[in-house]
């Protein structure tokens, strides 16, 4: 399997960014993680949006999903269907969703598709979201989606090959009641699960970058932090 970070910023982009997207492929499908603003372009300069097997939207606050707006007239000009797995709890934007464009579908346990297994579980968020795991040829891999942690989460994650957390603060900055992790939390919670990599992501706009990665690489050493056009093969 392999990564591309196609958009990292948090809340809203940054000149030249992307809000949150993840491009996850390998050789039976291709699988989008969230869609945030400015990931659509940078979707089409890897493939043409059809390509994708489904999308997989981890929560319905707008710095994930409002490309998906975009993305719909995309398929309603080409007369085309799209998987989308999404929280199915009650939420303004998907009235702007409604039509037959995408065929909406909720988490299930486990599920397999373009040649990952997929599991999912519920995070602290201020929304119903959900933490991913995909599995492939004895390889794993996990994005914790927008989190601030979840009894759960550590055990979800043991023994990933590659971890992409939320790291929104540094340790000055995060107080009980934030909806996000800090980088050193991220770092912990890589520590704890014992994966061989992590990534850090959700990374604010004019936030210190070099700080939150040095505060995640004290807590654990094996971490990158998330650029558009990052590649990670598994």
């Amino acid at each position: 399997m392999k990564l591309t970070v196609l958009g990292c910023d948090g809340t809203f982009p940054d000149a030249y960014g992307a809000c949150s997207g993840y491009l996850l492929t390998s050789k039976e499908g291709n699988l989008q993680l969230d869609m945030g603003c400015g990931v659509l372009p940078r979707l089409m300069a890897q493939m043409k949006p059809e390509n994708l097997s489904a999308i997989f939207i981890t929560h319905w606050h707008y710095d994930h999903v409002s490309d998906l707006l975009a993305l719909k007239y995309y398929l309603k000009l080409k007369g085309m269907h799209m998987r989308l797995f999404a929280p199915m709890a009650p939420q303004p934007f998907l009235d702007l969703l409604l039509g037959d464009e995408f065929l909406m579908e909720e988490f299930a346990t486990k599920r397999h598709i373009a040649g990952f297994d997929v599991t999912a579980i519920a995070v602290n968020h201020p929304l119903p979201a959900y933490a991913l795991r995909f599995e492939r040829n004895g390889k794993a891999f996990v994005y914790t989606g927008d989190a601030v942690g979840s009894p759960q989460l550590a055990a979800f994650c043991q023994g990933a090959d590659l971890l992409l957390c939320d790291a929104t603060f540094t340790k000055a900055q995060w107080h009980e009641g934030l909806p996000h992790f800090s980088a050193a939390q991220a770092g912990q919670l890589a520590q704890e699960a014992r994966v061989k990599q992590l990534i850090l992501t959700h990374l604010q706009p004019g936030s210190d970058k070099d700080l939150l990665l040095m505060e995640a690489r004290a807590e654990f050493e094996h971490t990158l932090l998330a650029h558009i056009g990052l590649q990670l093969a598994l």
